[in-house]
C-alpha cells in the first residue's frame, strides 16, 4: 500500500511552517532504514499535521487542531509536534512553528488554568457545561473545561523540550506567569474538597462525561498527590488522583525549576515546583504503588487516598505504559516492568485480545477496540527492537486501506474503527517509526530506578 505520492513539498500556505528539505530528508532516511511503506506513511502523516492542523497567527501563536474536531486541545497540541522536535534544530522555521504553539498554550492557561480545550478565539464553540468558576464562569475561548493535570502539565514539558533541543528562549516570556499560575492550581488541588472552587457538570450525557456529588467529584484524602476531575481520555476519574498524571506533573514541576533557574532566574518558582515535587512523588510512593494480583508491588493507575485502588491503564497518555517517556523512569526499571507486564494483560480491563490485534483501549471508545497510540507507546517503551518492529507493522496493517492512523478499532475486526481524522495519532505512529529507525534525538532523562 502507497500512503503518499510524490515528495513532502509543503502544501501551498504551510511552507512558512517549516523546510521542506528537512523533512525531506528524514523521509529518505526512514525509507532506506525501514522500506518505502514506512516511509510513504511518515511523510503523509507528517506533512498532513503541518498543512491541515496548524494555523499561524500575527501576534505570534499558532493554533493546533485535533483533527476531525475544531479546537485545541493542550494534551493533543503537544503530542502531536512530538515527532518534529528532532528536526527543530536543523529547521529554524520548524522550529519557530513550535514556539508559536508554546506561546499560544501559555496564553490559553492564563485564560483558564482548568480548561482542556479551546477556540481559536471567544467564538463561544464547544459544550457549555455548568462548571465552577465564580468570577466569569465558562469563557467564549473555552472549548471544554474538564480538568486535568495533564493539560497543565504537557505546555510546561513542550516549552522545556524546544529550549532542550534548540537553545532558544524567545517563547518563554510567559512562562514566569504559567508555571506560578500551575504551581498554584496542583497546590490547592493538593486538598481539592477543602480548598477548591473547581465543579463540573454537564447533562444528559454518560456517567463518564459529568462530576458525581454535585459536580464535586468523588471523595478523596489527602495524599500529598494533586487532584484531577478527569483523565487524560476526557473520561470522568473513578477515584481522585490519577497516578500517570502525578508523575507527569512531577517531570513537568522538574523542567519548570530548572528553567525558572537557568533562564527565568526566579528563585521562587523553582524553590515552590520542587516542593511541590517532592510532596507528589512521595504520594506515589506512599499511595500510589499497592501490591499487584501477581504479588508484585505495581503502579495504580487511580487511588483516592481512602482505600480505593483501581488497577487499570488507559490507551491515552500519560499512562502507566507511557512513564518512561514522560521522564518518570527508565523502560527497565523494576517497578514499571511488574506494572507493565500487569497493563498488557487481562489484568487490565481496557486490554483487548483479538485476532487482528492486542492492545489497551479506553472506556472513551466501544468495547473490544485497540487504540493505535498505545500500539505505539508499548513499541516506544519496549527495549526489544523485534518487538518494536512487529507493532509499527501492526500499525500499518490496522488502517482499513485509509492511509490514516485512527483512534481506534476493533480487536477482530480493523474494518470497524473510529473517527476518521485523528492527529495525534498520526504523530505516534511517526515516533515509533522514528524510534525503529533510529532517528528519534530527543529524549527526556529519568531517574534509573523508583523502587
Amino acid at each position: 500500500m502507497s500512503y503518499v505520492t510524490g515528495s513532502a513539498a509543503p502544501a501551498s500556505g504551510t511552507a512558512a511552517l517549516y523546510d521542506p528539505d528537512v523533512l525531506a530528508d528524514l523521509v529518505a532516511r526512514v525509507g532506506e532504514r525501514l522500506g518505502g511503506e514506512v516511509a510513504d506513511a511518515v511523510e503523509r502523516c507528517m506533512a498532513d499535521t503541518l498543512a491541515r492542523t496548524i494555523t499561524p497567527h500575527p501576534d505570534g501563536t499558532a493554533f493546533v487542531i485535533t483533527g476531525d474536531i475544531p479546537a485545541m486541545w493542550l494534551r493533543d497540541s503537544t503530542t502531536q509536534l512530538a515527532p518534529f522536535l528532532h528536526l527543530a534544530a536543523a529547521d529554524e522555521r520548524l522550529a519557530d512553528t513550535i514556539a508559536a504553539v508554546s506561546r499560544r498554550q501559555q496564553a490559553s492557561i492564563l485564560r483558564d488554568p482548568y480548561a482542556n480545550a479551546f477556540n481559536d478565539g471567544p467564538t463561544g464553540a464547544g459544550h457549555r457545561d455548568r462548571t465552577g468558576d465564580p468570577v466569569t464562569g465558562q469563557s467564549p475561548w473555552v472549548w471544554e473545561r474538564k480538568y486535568e493535570i495533564d493539560s497543565l502539565a504537557y505546555p510546561v514539558q513542550l516549552a522545556h523540550d524546544l529550549w532542550k533541543a534548540t537553545g532558544r528562549t524567545d517563547h518563554l516570556a510567559d512562562l514566569g506567569p504559567v508555571g506560578h499560575t500551575v504551581v498554584e492550581l496542583w497546590t490547592t488541588e493538593q486538598r481539592h474538597a477543602e480548598a477548591s472552587s473547581y465543579t463540573f457538570e454537564r447533562a444528559d450525557c454518560p456517567p463518564t462525561d459529568t462530576l458525581v456529588r454535585d459536580g464535586r467529584g468523588p471523595e478523596t484524602g489527602f495524599t500529598g498527590m494533586t487532584w484531577a476531575g478527569f483523565r487524560p481520555s476526557d473520561d470522568a476519574c473513578t477515584y481522585g488522583y490519577n497516578v500517570p498524571g502525578n508523575a507527569l506533573a512531577a517531570t513537568a514541576l522538574r523542567q519548570l525549576a530548572e528553567l525558572a533557574t537557568e533562564v527565568l532566574h526566579d528563585a521562587d518558582l523553582a524553590a515552590r515546583a520542587n516542593v511541590l515535587r517532592d510532596h507528589i512523588e512521595r504520594g506515589i510512593r506512599e499511595h500510589g504503588v499497592v501490591t499487584g494480583p501477581a504479588g508484585s508491588s505495581v503502579y495504580a493507575y487511580e487511588v483516592d487516598g481512602l482505600g480505593g485502588v483501581l488497577l487499570a491503564d488507559d490507551a491515552n497518555t500519560p499512562s502507566l505504559l507511557s512513564l518512561p517517556l514522560t521522564g518518570w523512569c527508565s523502560p527497565d526499571d523494576p517497578l514499571y516492568t511488574a506494572t507493565r507486564d500487569l497493563v498488557l494483560s487481562d489484568a487490565n480491563p481496557y486490554y483487548y485480545r483479538g485476532t487482528a490485534a492486542s492492545g489497551i483501549g479506553s472506556p472513551h471508545t466501544p468495547e473490544g477496540h485497540v487504540w493505535p497510540i498505545a500500539l505505539a507507546i508499548q513499541g516506544l517503551t519496549s527495549t526489544d527492537p523485534a518487538e518494536q518492529r512487529a507493532l509499527l507493522d501492526l500499525i500499518l496493517a490496522t488502517d482499513d486501506g485509509t492511509g490514516a492512523v485512527h483512534e481506534s478499532f476493533h480487536a477482530d475486526d480493523p474494518g470497524t474503527w473510529t473517527r476518521e481524522w485523528f492527529s495525534w495519532a498520526n504523530s505516534m505512529f511517526c515516533e515509533l517509526a522514528l524510534e525503529v529507525a533510529g532517528l528519534r534525538t530527543h529524549r527526556r532523562p529519568a531517574p534509573e530506578s523508583r523502587l
